[in-house]
């Protein structure tokens, strides 16, 4: 069993790398570097090639990169109900359980941003409850697999910090497996339907 504690200085890197790739996340490359010999052993090679890449890369052609994957193309979308819930009323139902998980141990995040954001669920489990996170990651491994398929198929470095992320998402947990998503997709409400719960009202901080 990985230490809980290696387990979070995953999660914050790859919370971290996962982020827009401005200065403010090149620059604390060196940081992430420094801590690679504890992070779990399956995590370390994956996460260093990337970190070489972001290293040797000019910030601009970071942040072009970063918008062309996960801006512009859907497979490869950082907001993990989309992946079992697309654009409907289910996946307002969803966002609930973020934010309550979020709110149990008074863990906050910026204004404007959903809870399901990738980035977000990881610093979730840095520096707030791990287990919590843990079990929200698990319950959406299918499509992280699906992200990190949807990477690899891009040839985007960003397939490492997903394959490094997964070697401490949980298994065997209930939902429906990647084939299955990879098969369907996400679904689509009809037309003209009202969402049960605005996603709006679902930022964190925002009012219900």
């Amino acid at each position: 069993m990985t230490d809980p504690t290696s387990t979070r200085r995953l999660l914050a890197a790859c919370s971290l790398l996962f982020s827009y790739p401005d200065q403010a996340t090149v620059d604390r490359i060196p940081l992430v570097r420094e801590h690679l010999p504890v992070l779990p052993a399956h995590a370390r090679d994956p996460l260093a090639r990337f970190v070489d890449w972001l290293a040797s890369t000019d910030v601009l052609r970071a942040q072009e990169h970063y918008v062309e994957i996960f801006d512009r193309r859907r497979k490869a979308c950082l907001y993990l109900t989309y992946f079992l819930n697309g654009d409907t009323r289910g996946r307002g139902m969803a966002l609930v359980g973020f934010k309550e998980a979020y709110q149990s141990v008074g863990f906050t995040i910026e204004d404007g941003e959903l809870p399901d954001f990738l980035p977000v669920v990881m610093e979730f489990g840095a520096v707030g409850d791990l287990e919590s996170a843990l079990g929200i990651l698990g319950r959406n491994r299918a499509g992280l697999e699906l992200l990190h398929h949807a990477l690899d198929g891009f040839d985007s470095p960003y397939a490492e910090v997903a394959g490094a992320l997964l070697t401490v998402v949980p298994t065997g947990m209930t939902g429906p497996k990647a084939a299955e998503l990879a098969a369907s997709g996400p679904p689509t409400e009809m037309v003209g339907l009202t969402p049960f719960i605005p996603v709006e009202s679902l930022r964190v901080g925002a009012r219900t």
